[in-house]
């Protein structure tokens, strides 16, 4: 019997080569952006271990504070990568939300999931999952990071991330509607970046979800118009960015046609990029466009 080592299931160069056998070759090096501690610094940064037992961590960005007792809202990032690739220590993820946080002047935390395939696919929503109620554990102001504890106000609090990430924020603020919240915390808002939410003859979707049974849209997380949770989602509103030539705007805009039409009753918005594909803001940052992105999202952010 022929061995399927060196059989390809998904090729994503330049980024990435999945095998059969579940291995995967990714083809770009991971970089760590340096942590900043300095009191003067726009945005200082930390690295929390959240769950030792699995490693899953945070990434916490703090704006420059001038009142010790200043509460200002928080922002929970889950970065991209296809599930298989990214950390929040990467220089792309970490610049972008740096930028974010030093023109909103929020709180923004960053998790580091466990990728597949070296993990199981669900295991990228789990440990999302998990950072979340770390992160809410601090509301009461009792919670183990200081920064969270002075300076966190959990009654605005915002969810979201872009392509892969995008997709499991959402599953995030569809779990937090089914369950009993603090009531200090309010979420009230996601943002949907480039989101996932399927395509046709989605082969790493399969390649990721070898033993499941039938494809991505029968998956509640990636089609979550099937989810009867939804209804109950917990956030406000939604903000929906899509690119005009990105392959995945076409689930992106299925959801957002859906969710208008559903029993949730928030309230939800689409910005669209002309000419530009997926995650075109990460490979020309300094573009008028990717800057008209990221204005978007921070006037999201700060509607009250």
């Amino acid at each position: 019997m022929a061995s399927n080592t060196n059989v390809v299931a998904v090729d994503m160069t330049p980024f990435f080569v999945l095998y059969k056998n579940g291995t995967i070759n990714r083809l770009r090096p991971a970089d760590n952006a340096p942590l900043s501690d300095d009191p003067q610094a726009l945005v200082r940064s930390k690295d929390v271990v959240v769950h030792p037992e699995t490693g899953v961590s945070v990434r916490i960005f703090l704006p420059k504070i001038t009142d010790r007792k200043q509460k200002i809202p928080v922002v929970i990032y889950i970065h991209g990568g296809a599930f298989c690739m990214g950390s929040a220590r990467s220089s792309t993820f970490h610049n972008f939300i740096s930028s974010v946080v030093e023109k909103a002047n929020f709180i923004a935390v960053s998790v580091d999931y466990r990728l597949a395939p070296e993990n199981p696919f669900d295991t990228t929503y789990d440990d999302s999952w998990a950072a979340f109620q770390w992160i809410i554990s601090h509301a009461n102001g009792k919670g183990p990071d200081s920064w969270l504890n002075d300076h966190a106000d959990f009654a605005k609090l915002f969810i979201g991330g872009e392509s892969a990430g995008a997709n499991i924020a959402n599953d995030v603020v569809v779990r937090a509607g089914v369950t009993d919240l603090d009531s200090k915390i309010k979420i009230l808002g996601l943002y949907l970046v480039h989101p996932y939410f399927g395509i046709e003859n989605d082969q790493l979707y399969k390649a990721l979800n070898p033993t499941r049974n039938g494809g991505c849209f029968e998956d509640p997380r990636v089609n979550p118009l099937i989810d009867p949770r939804l209804k109950s989602m917990a956030c406000k509103k939604a903000m929906f960015f899509v690119a005009e030539k990105d392959p995945l705007k076409e689930g992106a805009m299925n959801y957002y046609e859906g969710l208008k039409k559903s029993e949730w009753n928030g309230e939800i918005e689409v910005m669209e990029t002309k000419g530009e594909g997926h995650c075109f803001h990460f490979f020309n940052p300094k573009s008028e466009k990717a800057a008209d992105l990221v204005n978007k999202l921070v006037d999201f952010l700060k509607q009250e």
